[in-house]
């Protein structure tokens, strides 16, 4: 007998989004004292903790502002948002499974994108 999980539903969340979620988990969890933090849970909190530079709020309008550009999809917003890519060989190392690259004047408008919220 095999049991499937169906996903139900799939949201792209930004690394400062998820260090929201999981400080609420921290909280609740620190509460409880007799619950324990897993070690899984742990290193994710602490993971978030290092990388996460922006606020929530910021990391999501980047993601907006950056959909609007015509080479740019979600899931590639969303890479940027958490990557936060100063110079173009960062911007291009995003690309790099791409069909297409883009051009020097594409890649320095989408790190002037990047840069206000910097």
């Amino acid at each position: 007998m095999t049991i499937f999980k169906e996903i139900v539903d799939e949201e792209y969340l930004t690394v400062p989004e998820v260090k929201e979620l999981l400080a609420d988990i921290e909280d609740e969890r620190a509460l409880d004292e007799e619950r324990e933090m897993r070690y899984e849970l742990a290193r994710a909190i602490e993971h978030v903790n290092r990388f996460a530079e922006l606020d929530a709020e910021d990391s999501r309008a980047l993601v907006e502002e950056l959909q609007e550009h015509e080479k740019v999809t979600e899931t590639i917003a969303f890479k940027i948002a958490d990557l936060l890519p100063r110079t173009r060989a960062e911007m291009r190392s995003v690309y790099a499974q791409q069909r297409y690259s883009l051009s020097g004047d594409e890649l320095d408008d989408l790190l002037n994108v990047v840069k206000k919220y910097v």
